[in-house]
């Protein structure tokens, strides 16, 4: 997200933020015990740095040292990667932990907690959950969860949890379908409440964006008939949806709270146009090379899925990912719907097509903190940003997460064993 979209306000409460950072910094260098994580690979986003050690204190990184001295714990990295913790701004995940069926709705709380373990499994240490406001329709609507009173509860859950045991950082990002008029106030409302930390604009109309090929919609459908797929285009055609100017409200609304705005499934330069006049400043799943490459020009993140790396093809029969990475198309890696392929393609883009390490473990982690205003403190192993980070080995040819650290405390130690039957 450009600061450029930021007001004055929110400037001003990031310098007093930055003066508390700065005291807080201070407090923990002459209080808090010492953590030296040694004999690792530390991936910065520059390169990689060997033959030094990462000093922890409190939650936030103090020095990349020669050795240990002082420390009153020591990691030994046994020559793994030590790199950031991943943030990942798209994924439902979520909904499948809470709904496992359509039919079977699970206590929203156990859920997440959950759902949090296996995304430290997964080595996120910021998830961004995103939750769809959808309209329910006659055909092709949405599940119950994804209602009003559902996704407050969610929200509130998220605000909440902070306060109380979690393992990892909880954010709400909430997906605007914009064929649900009634989402303009339900947005606003949660917005005002400061429990909403990113939003994005979606039109899954049939005909543009995922499903501009209308058979690949279709498909989709196969379990349909031909006069209900009829009647289905007829209701999609027929559907109001949240105005230009509403979408434009919203937008600097949310901005004004330091929030950034998304948009999704963009297909042509003109909607993307048209998303810049609104506000928004992340592209999500662009569909082709072309409009990928107009939302760079035009000062956009573009974001696109991991599963699509490992898949080698979008699901939807859009853009390739791992193409549109390797031409300079992409900033920023998601697991959308599946999180532990976020680590997996890295090293996958890395081993394959030899994109520098780095650079592929800054679109998922340093460039989405910066896309949503949170690179101040995460996203990078840099001297005084915040503790979240991974030590990752490559094993049988996977890599494999054996230490995560959130606010410089250790979530969790997975050590792999290799014993005859």
């Amino acid at each position: 997200m450009n600061r450029a979209n930021i007001t004055e306000k929110t400037y001003e409460t990031a310098g007093r933020d930055l003066n508390c950072k700065l005291l807080a910094f201070i407090y923990v260098r002459r209080h808090a015990s010492l953590i030296a994580i040694q004999n690792g690979r530390i991936v910065t986003p520059d390169g990689i740095i060997d033959n030094k050690a990462v000093h922890i204190q409190g939650d936030r990184i103090i020095a990349f040292a020669d050795g240990t001295q002082g420390a009153e714990r020591v990691v030994n990295a046994h020559g793994r990667y030590i790199m950031p913790g991943i943030i990942d701004i798209h994924s439902d995940r979520i909904e499948q932990y809470i709904q496992p069926r359509a039919t079977s709705q699970m206590d929203i709380e156990y859920a997440l907690k959950v759902c949090e373990r296996d995304l430290l499994g997964a080595g996120i240490t910021t998830m961004y959950h995103s939750i769809s406001l959808y309209k329910k329709g006659v055909f092709g609507g949405s599940s119950d969860l994804r209602t009003q009173g559902n996704m407050q509860i969610i929200a509130d859950l998220i605000a909440d949890i902070h306060m109380r045991f979690h393992l990892i950082h909880h954010r709400f990002h909430l997906r605007i379908e914009i064929d649900n008029i009634d989402a303009f106030d339900i947005a606003w409302s949660m917005i005002s409440q400061g429990k909403v930390h990113l939003i994005s604009f979606m039109d899954h109309t049939p005909g543009q964006g995922q499903y501009r090929d209308l058979s690949q919609y279709r498909g989709a459908l196969a379990d349909i008939s031909d006069s209900d797929f009829e009647a289905l285009m007829k209701e999609h055609q027929n559907k109001p949806k949240l105005s230009f100017q509403q979408q434009k409200d919203l937008a600097a609304f949310a901005r004004s709270k330091g929030i950034a705005v998304a948009s999704h499934d963009d297909d042509n330069a003109a909607k993307l146009e048209a998303n810049k006049d609104i506000g928004v400043a992340i592209s999500e799943f662009p569909i082709d090379m072309a409009t990928a490459n107009k939302a760079k020009e035009l000062g956009f993140y573009t974001v696109v899925g991991a599963p699509n790396i490992l898949r080698g093809r979008s699901h939807s029969g859009n853009m390739s990912a791992s193409e549109a990475i390797l031409a300079g198309g992409a900033d920023i890696l998601c697991s959308d719907y599946y999180p532990a392929a976020v680590l997996q393609s890295i090293f996958y883009m890395h081993e394959k097509y030899n994109a520098p390490l780095h650079q592929i473990v800054n679109m998922a982690t340093l460039n989405p903190a910066k896309a949503t205003c949170i690179d101040n403190d995460y996203g990078s192993l840099e001297i005084g940003k915040k503790a979240d980070l991974l030590i990752v080995e490559i094993l049988d040819g996977y890599p494999i997460i054996t230490h995560v650290f959130v606010d410089g405390n250790t979530t969790s130690r997975i050590e792999y064993r290799k014993q005859a039957l």
